[in-house]
């Protein structure tokens, strides 16, 4: 069905009655809506039966200021617009709400801290494209009703009543706020009282990607081996087998925790961790000793423990790739960046948190010493591989994602091989935010909650 923007106007205080909307001429036609007879208002969770007028010479819709409040619309806001004749209801939206960790009521100009850009830049992209967005925080959804106070733009940061939306769009960074009773209890609720989808609607850890992921067998050959940490017997295979193994803590990111171990020539084992302020060394006569060296971590972190691999550097820094792939429009996976990470001073992690620098996926692999064959290869490689690793996360772990984080590296023979992924990948990790420029990735995120929401 084809669809049109409509902007809403605000009737001055008396003018127009409550239950009465104005709608253009041109609109009614095209979609085939009665005028002068009672239909339905649909606006997320809102509903009211109202009266459609019909105006000449009028592009958009007309409303009173009560209806208005009622919806938590603005004046000139632009939405998309479908009518259902079967059940003689006229949906306006989509409306999406986005679910972050916490807000700042006391500073207005950056209410919700580091992602407050972000925030602005998704509100920008509904303005152009037919949308609305508030945020919500999970101090927001202790109870369940049909209407929820959020943050909304409207000329500043203000909070406002708004109906419940028709996609949540889950960007919490933490666990622990995640796995919440009322959080938990808000998403059910809602889904099942009135039709909300939450996509991004989990964490993801290491081993369960990794075991999902080995019962493909057409991505086995991104994986290296891999097992839950749980016996020095599996240290032992692990550090007998490979020269180089790293520990991962299974629900670590922005490289927090990890452990690189080496075997050296003189039977000893070396252990660099990174730490707040850099890279800590130490060495062990034998792996008993490192393994009781672990054994206090491994009380409070779980670790995933991986082969290492021989990867592309620079300059002696290693090099890994992050490819942002989301749904789009149509429900579909695709790539919509990847973008090189090279590690910071003595890192052997590249994420930007603790020191890395980005570069395009040509600029990295040209000063790397791969073969002329890999560099004209590898972003095609690349690009595959983050393509089919989404595909294989949705057929195997069941949850709904509508973005991932994929983190690639790749070897001297220009292998690709998988690191990890990420459910709730970083907005600042593409391209430097601007005030005016919207990003691709804002934008998919958008269509695809225009697609969930059925606009």
């Amino acid at each position: 069905m084809s669809q049109k923007k409509i902007t809403i106007h605000i009737s001055g205080s008396g003018i127009l009655q409550d239950d009465v909307v104005m709608i253009g001429e041109k609109f009614l036609k095209f979609w085939k809506i009665p005028a002068g007879r009672p239909l339905q208002l649909a606006f997320g969770s809102f509903k009211q039966e109202v009266t459609i007028i019909s105006v000449p010479k009028f592009e958009g819709m007309r409303v009173s200021p009560i209806l208005a409040e009622r919806c938590g619309l603005t004046s000139r806001t632009v939405l998309k617009i479908r009518y259902f004749d079967s059940s003689r209801t006229l949906r306006i939206g989509p409306l999406i709400s986005v679910l972050i960790s916490r807000d700042h009521p006391d500073k207005l100009d950056r209410p919700f801290g580091s992602i407050t850009m972000f925030c602005s830049e998704l509100v920008r992209a509904c303005q152009k494209r037919g949308a609305y967005v508030y945020f919500i925080t999970p101090d927001h959804v202790d109870s369940v009703t049909g209407q929820i106070e959020g943050w909304v733009y409207d000329e500043g940061w203000k909070k406002r009543v708004m109906p419940i939306a028709d996609v949540v769009n889950n960007r919490l960074t933490s666990r622990k706020l995640e796995n919440k009773p009322s959080v938990q209890h808000f998403v059910k609720e809602v889904k099942s009282r009135y039709g909300t989808v939450t996509y991004n609607e989990k964490f993801l850890d290491k081993n369960e990607v990794f075991e999902a992921l080995k019962s493909e067998s057409s991505l086995r050959r991104y994986l290296p081996e891999s097992h839950s940490l749980k016996s020095f017997t599996v240290l032992k295979t692990m550090c007998q087998t490979y020269p180089v193994i790293f520990l991962k803590p299974v629900r670590g990111s922005l490289g927090k925790g990890i452990i690189r171990i080496s075997r050296q020539s003189d039977g000893t084992y070396m252990t660099l961790s990174t730490q707040l302020g850099g890279v800590q060394k130490q060495v062990y006569s034998s792996l008993t000793k490192l393994f009781a060296g672990l054994s206090g971590k491994m009380k409070t972190t779980k670790y995933q423990i991986q082969q290492g691999l021989h990867l592309i550097d620079i300059g002696k820094k290693p090099v890994d790739f992050r490819a942002l792939v989301q749904k789009n429009r149509a429900g579909k996976w695709k790539v919509t960046s990847i973008v090189a990470r090279i590690a910071g001073g003595s890192h052997f992690v590249s994420n930007l948190a603790r020191g890395g620098s980005l570069s395009t996926v040509r600029e990295a692999v040209n000063k790397s010493l791969l073969s002329s064959d890999a560099k004209k290869n590898a972003y095609v490689s690349l690009h595959k591989a983050a393509l089919s690793i989404a595909e294989g996360i949705d057929a195997t772990i069941p949850a709904h994602f509508g973005e991932l984080g994929i983190d690639l590296a790749m070897d001297y023979s220009g292998k690709v091989w998988l690191i990890e992924v990420n459910s709730k990948p970083s907005k600042n990790d593409n391209t430097p935010l601007t005030d005016n420029k919207i990003r691709p990735s804002v934008i998919t995120m958008l269509d695809y909650s225009a697609y969930l929401a059925g606009f």
